[in-house]
Parts: structure tokens; C-alpha cells; sequence
């Protein structure tokens, strides 16, 4: 094992750049910070999303931030469902200033109307002009319509009808990254996959910041389907260069989250060391999000209380995260238990007691944990309940050899034993066709 000092060397915090103030601590989330990372409608899915978790935690001050920060971010589009359904769950509670706006309603609505009645036209007499790329322009203005309006299903169709008419990669890149929006807003992740993989069939067309969104998305999907060593891949493979070019869907910091905590949950020890902690590709991305950073140092150095607390800070507000919110129980419950199996796999026996305050936890509940490592064959080893102490089952070194040693030996009794008879049947067989 490396030094702990050089293992924390690489985790200095550096206070004198403000880039590096974590959104996601163990405080309170700073709702207009965490906001300010994304654009267009992720952030207020994502605001609202936080609304309608604090509303079930009757965390009616924060429920009202994330509501007031929704209603002001779709006033700027031109979604008018999504405004009422805002104004439906803030009902009066911020005061007349963020109540029903009928004016706007019907002003948006009508040039709605009229928009989509001219780009019908225009989409009309490409048709009839047999012109290829004004077609596919007027499916992807078509499509960008529908996505402003938030009909997220006409969006999908219009994007892909636009498929027909591409003439060029850029084309085809360009209807896959749109396809992919619009599937992860509506949580179609199959799509999502699918439409990746015609992007990176067209090679010729990626730049490395399109690689790097489409690592994103891939990630994204594989989390959603609980791939969750997958989706920590593709979440390494993402280059620092992305920037806030991809905030539409996922900020640098959510890299580092989800990398980070995913690579923890089912990466092995090397594979911590050599693909997390010495990227330096991701190290750029650690250092956005610095308690993710040392809970990373903290579990490869065994320090795991250290790293247990910090987990436990950041739970909160990891739960009001929209893509991570239903795997953080089953993340931490993998994280914990990789803890609980390194630590117990170097000794002949361990103490309960010592390794019940190595955890801050008490000794009945460890042992619980224990139990249910043993029974799934997690931790081979055995527990003292009187005297509250685990012992490890090691195979006998010795006796296995020998064991193997058998094995081989009568596996190549057996083959010889085989070749003998095959030769003798040939040998019969031989001597028939002669007498024949």
C-alpha cells in the first residue's frame, strides 16, 4: 500500500480558486449555485425535481426556492403546461408575484399557433421541392418547436424523421445528439443506447467533445439500468475539455459524482488506483467536487470511517439528485460492504469490537452486516458471538496442492488409459478390413 501522505497529496484543496467550491457538502445544498451549473429544461426538471423531494420532506423553505427558481427559468421559454403546472404547486404560497399569468399564457400560446402554422408551410413546399436538406431542416425546426413547447414525444418523432433526408455525417451526428436530449429528458434509455451507437458508427464526423457527451449519455443510461462498473467507465472516459459545453444535461461536477461513486461501489482495489485515483483525466474532474475527491482517498487508504462520514454528509443532498436519486441506497449498501470485506481480508482473526468503532458503528449491528456477508459467501470466515470475534476460514495451502496434484494425476490416467484403447480399436479394426 502507498504512503497515506502521498495518497492525500493529491487531494489538497485549493482554496484560492473559487471554480473548486464544492455544490454537492454535507451543508445544505446551495439550490441557486447547483441550479446555475445546467441550462434549458434539465434545469427546471431538476428544480422541480428538488421541490417535489423536499415537499415530501416537509422541507417547505427549500421546496419554495426550487419552485420560485422554476417559475422564473420557464417564464424566460415558452412552455406553457409546464408554467401552470408550476404555478399549480407553488398555489399562492410566494405571493401574488408568482401566481397565474393568463396574459403571458395566451401571448405565448398565440405566437405558438402562429409558429407552428408557418413552419408547417415551409415544410410543405420543401416537400413538393423534393429539396433534401430544406426538408431536414424543417423536421429539425419542427422538432425544436415541439421540444420548446415541452411535447417531448413530437420532438423525438420529428428529430428522427430528419434521418431520411441527412446527407452528410455531420447530419447524422447532429440528429443522434438531438435523439439522445430528448430521450434522456423522458427517461427513454433504450433510445438513448441506440441512438448512441449509430453516433459512433459515423467516425468520421466526431470531434472529442461529441465522444465525450456521448460518453455522458452512455453513462447516464447505464446507471439508470444499475450497470453501475459500466456506467463508472464511461464516466472516466470523459475527457476535462467537455466544460459546461454539455450543460443541457450534466454538469462537470455530476461527472465526478456519479464517476466517482459508481468506480467506489464496484471497482476492484487496482482498478481504484489505476483508473480513479491516478487519471489524471478525472482528477480534473475531483477537484470540482473535493468531498467525493477524499472519500475516493479515504476508502483506498482504509480509512473507512473517514470515508463512511463523508458518505453519510453528502447523502442528503445526494438523494435530491434526478439521475442518482434511486441507486444511492444500493450504492452506499455496495460501498459499505467493500469496506467491511477489505477490511477483514488480511486478518486470521479480528476483534468485533475494534472494528465496530473502525466503522462507528455499534457491535450488534456489525455483526449483523457480517452475517449477511458470510451467508452470501462474501467473507469466508466465521463468527465467535461469545467472545465477539471473527475468524477467517483459509484454505489449507498444503493440502490443496496435494489435492491438485491428484487431480492431474488421474486426469492423465484417464487420457492415457483413452489413447490405449483408441489405438487398440484401431488396431482391431485394422486387422478386420485385412481379413475382408
Amino acid at each position: 500500500m502507498e504512503p497515506d501522505d502521498e495518497i492525500y497529496a493529491n487531494g489538497e484543496p485549493d482554496s484560492s480558486n473559487n471554480r473548486n467550491r464544492p455544490i454537492i457538502s454535507g451543508e445544505q445544498l446551495d439550490i441557486e449555485a447547483y441550479a446555475g451549473l445546467y441550462t434549458g429544461r434539465t434545469k427546471i426538471t431538476r428544480l422541480l425535481f428538488i421541490a417535489d423531494q423536499c415537499g415530501q420532506n416537509n422541507n417547505t423553505a427549500m421546496q419554495m426556492e426550487a419552485l420560485r427558481m422554476a417559475y422564473e427559468e420557464i417564464k424566460k421559454g415558452e412552455n406553457t403546461q409546464l408554467f401552470r403546472d408550476v404555478v399549480h404547486k407553488i398555489d399562492g404560497r410566494l405571493g401574488d408575484k408568482y401566481g397565474m399569468d393568463s396574459a403571458w399564457c395566451e401571448a405565448v400560446d398565440r405566437r405558438a399557433v402562429q409558429k407552428k402554422e408557418k413552419l408547417e408551410n415551409e415544410l410543405n413546399a420543401y416537400r413538393t421541392n423534393l429539396i433534401k436538406e430544406s426538408i431536414r431542416m424543417g423536421y429539425n425546426d419542427f422538432g425544436d418547436y415541439h421540444y420548446t413547447h415541452g411535447s417531448l414525444a413530437d420532438a423525438f418523432k420529428s428529430y428522427v424523421r430528419t434521418r431520411d433526408y441527412c446527407t452528410t455525417s455531420k447530419h447524422v451526428i447532429h440528429m443522434c445528439m438531438s435523439a439522445i436530449l430528448v430521450s434522456i429528458e423522458t427517461g427513454q434509455f433504450t433510445h438513448v443506447t441506440s441512438y448512441i451507437s449509430k453516433a459512433e458508427q459515423t467516425v468520421d464526423a466526431l470531434d472529442p467533445n461529441t465522444v465525450s457527451k456521448l460518453h455522458c449519455a452512455a453513462g447516464l443510461a447505464h446507471l439508470d439500468s444499475k450497470k453501475y462498473k459500466l456506467a463508472a467507465r464511461k464516466f472516466l472516459e470523459v475527457a476535462p475539455e467537455l466544460g459546461n459545453s454539455y450543460n443541457e444535461v450534466i454538469a462537470p461536477q455530476d461527472v465526478a459524482t456519479y464517476g466517482g461513486l459508481c468506480a467506489l461501489a464496484s471497482f476492484d482495489r487496482m482498478e481504484l488506483k489505476n483508473k480513479v485515483i491516478d487519471s489524471i483525466n478525472f482528477r480534473n474532474f475531483l477537484e470540482l467536487v473535493p468531498e467525493v475527491r477524499e472519500l475516493i482517498h479515504d476508502f483506498y487508504s482504509s480509512h473507512y470511517a473517514s470515508c463512511l462520514e463523508y458518505l453519510g454528509n453528502l447523502k442528503a443532498n445526494l438523494m435530491l439528485d434526478i439521475h442518482l436519486h434511486d441507486h444511492v441506497q444500493t450504492l452506499y449498501d455496495q460501498i459499505r460492504n467493500k469496506a467491511l470485506i477489505q477490511y477483514t481480508h488480511p486478518f486470521v482473526s479480528v476483534d468485533l469490537h475494534v472494528m465496530a468503532n473502525a466503522f462507528k458503528t455499534t457491535v450488534a449491528g456489525l455483526e449483523k452486516e457480517l452475517e449477511a456477508l458470510i451467508t452470501d459467501n462474501q467473507i469466508q470466515a466465521r463468527i465467535d458471538s461469545h467472545n465477539k470475534i471473527l475468524y477467517a476460514r483459509h484454505a489449507d495451502q498444503r493440502n490443496a496442492t496435494f489435492q491438485r496434484v491428484l487431480q492431474t494425476g488421474n486426469e492423465f490416467d484417464r487420457d492415457v488409459r483413452a489413447m490405449l484403447l483408441r489405438a487398440n480399436l484401431i488396431k482391431v479394426e485394422y486387422k478386420a478390413s485385412r481379413k475382408l
